[in-house]
């Protein structure tokens, strides 16, 4: 394709816009909820899958796999990817599912009964809501919002019109986990007081900032949605929007969640912390990301703590754990260095007990389908909204920041000072200079957990929501 400027970007997006506007943002309307499709005890459940170009196949295999799901449809904003999508539901259940490239017609059709969402995620609030609307029940990945305020209208959204919606995180449903996680709170290694979430996971370089064509077979109208108009400054146009304010929320918010969820699930934690406080910065090279890959986030629940750690250059583990947890009691610690395992260690690090065993998340959500119960849901919608409110309270507080080299210089933080010395030491292992390191020394926030706001902070307030887009809008109506 020939590279568009950026007039000439901004007038074509225009003109796509004008015309979406025209046919219409959507069958769903705010006010207008469908009824659901009776289904029999022995009727095979519909799937459609929206988004299978990274976590979404997984979707595919699965829903294709189970015995009382039929993947009936898939869809894409990138039509290049129907034939290999195709291809992967029909070898695991023989009938090939249609493709549909507009997700708004996934939810016009009223014989579907489940939705999976797997887009990227600034689209994860507003197909849940769109899905819950249209009468359907709904998986949703992790983070299963771009922002606070969305993913309690999921949960608004799923309670007033009682579909069932489960949240990506799929610990939840391994048993090794859930017997981790049930000696944690036992009392055996003491009390609790201080829960770390890692996320040391490479991440390298994503090149230069760059404009770059719109793929070809990619409607980027549907794919931006809810988010601004803008041209693509990347040079991977799949997975690497992680990066990118717009449309990601870093590694605390990709494969963190997952380890941000297991951390408060451990402290026994449901609601908000009442402050947050986070420092860091895109260290090692510099690219067109804006994301940080280096990062610690500090959340106060008064009674506990919970730390965590973000690490994109090649590290160390803690503990034993790289991608994973770590549990402080007073009488032991807990490592979970997996999905599906947890260590117990004596205070002097002698191992007391092992756990590790695996689960179906996807056999869970629907049985809880069947049920009508969302209380048989591993990983209800409300968990991830509480899990997801976490990394983005840490990235408001990490935007809000100011760079402030004097800080590393000086070890001289509030809080989190152990975890700074930690960092500091891995940036000098991969050569970072640290005696004029520009870090981010975030804004610390109280929170007010009953209102899931902030307290006496208007301009954090604005970060708890976008703007968004007109035809994209996240209802407010329930």
């Amino acid at each position: 394709m020939t590279l568009l400027s950026r007039r000439q970007f901004l007038q074509h997006s225009s003109i796509i816009a004008a015309a979406a506007a025209a046919l219409g943002p959507s069958a769903v309307a705010e006010e207008v909820v469908r009824p659901v499709r009776k289904v029999g005890p022995n009727d095979r459940l519909r799937v459609a899958c929206i988004g299978f170009n990274g976590q979404g196949k997984s979707h595919l295999a699965q829903f294709a796999s189970l015995p009382d799901t039929i993947v009936t449809h898939i869809c894409d904003v990138d039509s290049r990817l129907a034939a290999d999508g195709i291809k992967r539901v029909a070898e695991r259940q023989k009938v090939e599912p249609v493709f549909v490239q507009d997700l708004r017609r996934i939810m016009d059709d009223k014989n579907i009964d489940i939705v999976s969402i797997a887009t990227p995620n600034h689209w994860h609030a507003l197909a849940a809501i769109w899905a819950i609307q249209a009468g359907k029940d709904v998986y949703v990945e992790k983070p299963v919002s771009h922002n606070v305020w969305e993913g309690r209208r999921i949960v608004d959204f799923a309670r007033k019109h009682g579909r069932i919606v489960q949240t990506g995180t799929q610990s939840r449903s391994n048993s090794g986990m859930r017997e981790t996680i049930d000696y944690v709170r036992s009392g055996k290694i003491g009390e609790v007081k201080l829960a770390y979430g890692l996320c040391y996971k490479l991440r390298p370089s994503i090149g230069p900032k760059t404009e770059t064509p719109v793929p070809e077979g990619v409607d980027y109208d549907l794919w931006l949605g809810p988010a601004p108009v803008k041209p693509i400054t990347r040079r991977r146009f799949h997975y690497d929007w992680h990066w990118f304010w717009d449309y990601g929320n870093g590694d605390l918010g990709n494969q963190g969640i997952h380890e941000m969820d297991k951390a408060r699930w451990g402290l026994g934690k449901t609601t908000l912390p009442r402050s947050v406080f986070s420092f860091g910065g895109r260290f090692g090279y510099e690219d067109a990301g804006e994301t940080a890959n280096t990062q610690v986030c500090v959340f106060d629940y008064e009674d506990a703590t919970l730390i965590f750690e973000v690490r994109g250059l090649p590290t160390k583990d803690f503990k034993g754990a790289k991608v994973g947890n770590v549990w402080i009691g007073t009488n032991g610690y807990v490592v979970s260095p997996s999905y599906d395992s947890g260590i117990v260690y004596a205070p002097d690090g002698s191992e007391v007990a092992r756990f590790k065993g695996g689960g179906n998340h996807y056999a869970n959500f629907v049985q809880a389908v069947r049920s009508r119960k969302f209380t048989d849901l591993a990983a209800d919608i409300e968990e991830g909204h509480i899990s997801s409110a976490l990394c983005h309270l840490g990235n408001i507080s990490y935007r809000l920041g100011t760079v402030n080299p004097a800080v590393a210089k000086n070890r001289d933080v509030a809080e989190g000072k152990e975890s700074l010395e930690r960092m500091l030491a891995h940036l000098e292992d991969n050569k970072v200079d640290i005696e004029n390191l520009p870090l981010r020394v975030g804004r610390k926030l109280r929170i007010d957990p009953s209102q899931e706001k902030f307290v006496g902070d208007a301009e954090a307030d604005q970060l708890l929501s976008r703007e968004y887009r007109k035809g994209f809008e996240v209802p407010t109506k329930t």
